[in-house]
């Protein structure tokens, strides 16, 4: 009989081997479930649980007769599931890169990759990844032909997609959205709060599969859209005053162009237009300078249009009536014990009334008047137009100008003030100057924004008019709109501001443009802000060019005040102006 047996140390060999095996087994649960159970368990529900934002759509921005500006498209975010790409799948991805226009390469590198590396609070981990992103913007089109391909691993999350029907028109004021989803400019940034809406969200958990257990919806919350804006331009006379620039870039080529448009008695801005422009929808292919406000970011001296304020104060109290005589002969005057030196008329004038000071724009006439004021009444009267404070437009980036007060006033400024140097003024402001004139002397806060509506069209924020104060009484401002109706007569200085039909009132301004430092005599800055009719007005319009191109000085009687004739003819017709008694019917030209 033969005798089996294992040796003692074999035996016990192999059961200190069987009783490591266990422990190790039992130590790894151990550490698994006790030591490490927070980090594993965060990582499982990492991966078995969804968060899911669902975006809020932006709201609309249309003109004052509905006239879309600004909207929103739904696109969609195509991604894959790495997890859940099949071996069939492979086969698929010409077709897809087809569609989403990309490298098959770069598709098929996100196909593979199925882990990653994340921090979390203990160190580095390796997480599951189950969305890599393929492509934005994409049409549902493109989405229903990707669906064809029954790539259940593809999908795509719908988002949005900022439209400008209207490319360039208007573009300065309703701004853009930048690539990133952030308002940059305009009513875009400024009412970004109204009309980016509140988006929503949703909890979920998934099965091993990556599908959605409808039992197990932790939460869902629907998002709100945003509110729509209604703008108080009107496209149509926004578009008349694109078109008036562009011909005065066409014929001076000018560096800029600002064209505003409002209503004197609400301070509703009609149009505002300038030049360089951009288009919104590919504002990056576009310059900075483009993409700046002009009307309400570039300041310059406001030249003779400055004059409604020496003369309009200086008959509010009643240093002068409008036929006294103001010697315009005279070249050095005493002021305060010491003697200046008054500038220069381009032509010689002599003796004239106060009226005459407006209607021939007369530099040393609006010194006299100045000075008759002092320093205080007068700087006074050039804060209360709104020079030397911002409009509160909205849209960002104004500028306040340079008005110094009185006590930082060199010997000069007395006499250079009243005829618009040593002050820097917007176009926004030179032209609420003057709207302030054509509303019997009360200065109106200028707005651009009429109300903000919901998706029924129920009114949720209404701008109604704001008057911000009385700058002159009604018979001061009623005397000094008179005075610049002659001054757009054939014996003032803007002649080719007449309009037939309709009895015109405004000034003219020319500035030379500082150049190291000196004025140039070579560059200037021509400029007009008038309105219609005179005795009844009904717009203001405000005309500046920066620097034209042609023989000689750029007199804003030469080169604005016919824009402005131009304009005012069209926005008449279409507006259905009556004109002004005792003048002739306004005939259409084909100027």
């Amino acid at each position: 009989m033969n005798r089996s047996f294992v040796s003692s140390f074999r035996f016990i060999l192999i059961v200190v081997g069987i009783l490591a095996c266990f422990a190790a087994v039992f130590g790894r649960l151990f550490y698994l479930q006790v030591i490490d159970q927070d980090k594993l368990s965060r990582i499982v529900e990492s991966n078995r649980k969804t968060f899911q934002v669902i975006s809020a759509r932006r709201g609309d921005i249309v003109d004052a007769r509905g006239e879309l500006l600004a909207t929103t498209h739904e696109v969609y975010q195509i991604g894959v599931d790495p997890q859940s790409v099949k071996e069939e799948d492979y086969e698929k991805i010409p077709a897809l890169a087809a569609i989403l226009r990309l490298p098959e390469a770069e598709i098929r590198e996100k196909f593979d990759t199925r882990l990653r590396e994340v921090k979390g609070p203990d160190g580095t981990e390796v997480r599951d990844v189950h969305w890599h992103k393929l492509a934005d913007n994409i049409s549902r089109d493109a989405l229903l032909r990707i669906r064809e391909l029954d790539i259940r691993a593809v999908y795509g999350n719908p988002q949005y997609r900022r439209v400008y029907p209207s490319t360039s028109l208007a573009a300065h004021t309703v701004g853009f959205i930048n690539k990133e989803g952030t308002p940059v400019t305009g009513v875009e940034q400024w009412l970004d709060f109204y009309l980016r809406g509140q988006d929503g969200w949703r909890e979920a958990e998934r099965d091993g599969r990556r599908r959605e257990l409808v039992q197990f919806q932790t939460r869902e919350v629907q998002p709100r859209s945003g509110l729509n804006v209604e703008l108080t331009l009107d496209m149509v006379i926004q578009h008349f005053a694109e078109e008036q620039v562009l011909d005065l870039v066409k014929k001076y080529q000018p560096q800029g162009v600002t064209i505003i448009v409002s209503e004197p008695t609400t301070g509703y801005i009609l149009a505002l237009a300038n030049y360089p422009s951009y288009n919104p929808n590919v504002f990056w292919k576009s310059s900075q300078e483009a993409l700046r406000n002009r009307a309400l970011t570039d300041v310059y001296e406001p030249g003779s249009t400055f004059k409604i304020v020496a003369a309009s104060a200086a008959l509010e109290e009643r240093i002068v009536r409008p036929e006294d005589e103001v010697d315009c002969s005279l070249s050095v005057v005493e002021y305060k014990g010491r003697e200046i030196r008054l500038p220069k008329d381009d032509h010689p004038i002599g003796k004239v009334s106060v009226e005459q000071v407006v209607v021939k724009s007369s530099n040393r006439g609006a010194a006299l008047l100045g000075m008759r004021l002092g320093d205080d009444r007068l700087y006074k009267y050039a804060r209360a137009f709104g020079y030397g404070e911002k409009t509160d437009l909205g849209l960002g980036g104004e500028s306040r100008g340079i008005l110094a007060e009185p006590a930082r006033w060199d010997g000069l400024t007395i006499s250079r003030l009243p005829m618009g140097h040593a002050v820097g003024a917007t176009p926004l402001q030179v032209h609420m100057a003057m709207a302030t004139i054509a509303n019997r002397g009360v200065l109106m806060q200028p707005l651009v924004v009429r109300r903000l509506f919901d998706e029924h069209g129920d009114t949720a924020v209404s701008f109604d008019p704001v008057a911000r104060r009385r700058v002159v009484s009604s018979d001061t401002a009623h005397t000094v709109a008179g005075m610049l109706a002659k001054v757009c007569s054939p014996e003032g200085t803007a002649r080719e501001a007449m309009i037939p039909g309709y009895e015109a009132a405004g000034k003219t301004g020319t500035t030379q443009k500082l150049v190291n430092g000196q004025y140039s005599s070579q560059h200037h800055i021509g400029s007009f802000s008038g309105f219609f009719p005179a005795s009844s007005p009904a717009l203001v319009i405000t005309v500046v060019v920066d620097d034209p191109e042609l023989k000689g000085i750029g007199y804003g009687g030469k080169v604005a005040a016919p824009a402005f004739r131009e304009l005012a003819e069209k926005c008449a017709a279409y507006l259905g102006i009556p004109p002004s008694e005792g003048k002739p019917m306004l005939a259409l030209s084909e100027r």
